[in-house]
């Protein structure tokens, strides 16, 4: 795409690319990234071990996988300009509820309505959208609405961890409630001429495999769907430990939080490069070329931040985790509307959600634990690094089989 006819196409699609933006900018709300800057305050104000506290957010995480599994599905039925607000104002509800809440077993339910609006139907409904949208231009469609998430990561983290030092940070979740609700004009701004669902529109739907569009039943009985699910959990659990820990991280290693923090702009901007050059390369390749090989650089990611005790150490592995989340952006969305279709991909990008919030569930929670058995996190990291190896021969194996 040379540079005019990228130009181009943000003029033309500005209003709808805008809106995955918002969607996937305020979804950090309810991201791990996010909510573990305060680990250390929720801990302290509800008497909480790291297990203990790893427990709680694993609970509300999983539930909320659950409910992905029905909630994920009405993409399929209402636009983007209904849902979106709704979702909207579910997050910013639930940010409310964690600035006034002091009642220990009303936490998980706090973690599950964050996770549920911030991390599950925010992103979902933003991918869904441009996966359904754009079909030529689905790599690029797709890259550009997850900088919304990349901006939040790279910028929310700092300005919080910074903030934390003047407020209290009950006032902070207060914050971003308002943050939140602001949005929702936004949204709604962007949306006012929405386009019409590729699912209403059978002429500009896409097909998948065996040249038809699958049903989510017909999806989960294919032997591609289950070669998959590691690779769709694998990032979510783990890149999600890595950000949930990361005060108990900086302990171990000695670091300053606030330098630990610092350097998460450079693996925000690594994974905007990876993001960008995953769109561009799926609209030229696909994704059966890419899929089996993406997650490595995570594997060398963990390995590294396992092996390291210095900051320069860590920068390095942030670079090597940020090339795989750049392309898990992309490429995974995109792998269900190439392979199955665009017709019901809300639901059967739902149940891929659903497995990537249990993923998100079982990071935190099983780390937490070994963290309280006595298992140093940094030696868990280099499993961690063995698990994505196996998780890419999984993945060639699936796509081989599928594609012959």
């Amino acid at each position: 795409m040379t540079q005019f006819q990228a130009a181009r196409f943000l003029r033309d699609n500005g209003a709808w690319l805008g809106a995955g933006v918002v969607l996937t900018f305020l979804s950090s709300f309810g991201q791990t990234f996010f909510i573990s800057v305060f680990s250390g305050e929720i801990r302290t104000a509800y008497g909480l071990s790291h297990g203990a506290w790893g427990g709680l957010y694993s609970l509300g995480t999983t539930v909320s996988a659950v409910v992905m599994i029905w909630a994920g599905g009405l993409t399929d039925i209402f636009r983007v300009r209904v849902l979106g607000p709704a979702v909207l104002a579910g997050l910013a509800l639930a940010a409310l509820a964690m600035a006034l809440n002091s009642l220990l077993f009303l936490l998980p339910v706090i973690i599950f309505l964050l996770r549920l609006f911030g991390q599950g139907m925010s992103v979902h409904l933003a991918m869904v959208a441009m996966a359904r949208w754009f079909t030529a231009t689905r790599g690029k469609a797709l890259s550009i609405a997850s900088v919304g998430f990349a901006v939040g990561e790279a910028l929310l983290p700092v300005i919080f961890v910074a903030a934390m030092v003047f407020l209290d940070w009950r006032l902070l979740w207060l914050m971003s409630a308002g943050v939140v609700v602001l949005g929702i004009p936004v949204l709604l701004f962007l949306l006012r001429k929405e386009r019409t669902p590729q699912s209403l529109a059978t002429a500009y739907s896409s097909v998948g495999m065996q040249g038809r569009h699958w049903t989510r039943r017909q999806a989960l009985l294919s032997p591609l769907f289950w070669f998959m699910t590691p690779a769709i959990l694998g990032p979510s659990a783990f890149i999600t430990a890595f950000f949930f820990h990361q005060v108990h991280l900086a302990e171990i290693k000695d670091w300053r939080h606030i330098e630990l923090v610092a350097l998460f702009p450079v693996y925000t901007g690594v994974s905007l490069l990876s993001m960008f050059a995953a769109g561009w390369a799926l609209d030229k390749w696909g994704t059966a070329r890419m899929m089996p090989f993406y997650q490595l650089p995570m594997a060398i990611g963990f390995m590294i931040v396992s092996a390291t005790d210095t900051l320069g150490g860590a920068a390095l592995a942030l670079i090597f985790l940020a090339l795989t989340v750049g392309a898990n952006s992309t490429l995974p969305s995109a792998f269900w509307a190439e392979f199955y279709g665009t017709r019901h991909i809300g639901a059967i990008k739902a149940m891929a959600t659903a497995v990537m919030v249990l993923g998100s569930a079982i990071g935190p929670g099983l780390t937490g634990v070994l963290i309280d058995q006595g298992m140093a996190l940094d030696n868990q990291f280099l499993w961690i690094g063995v698990f994505f190896i196996a998780v890419s021969a999984l993945v060639w194996i699936g796509i081989t089989r599928a594609v012959r």
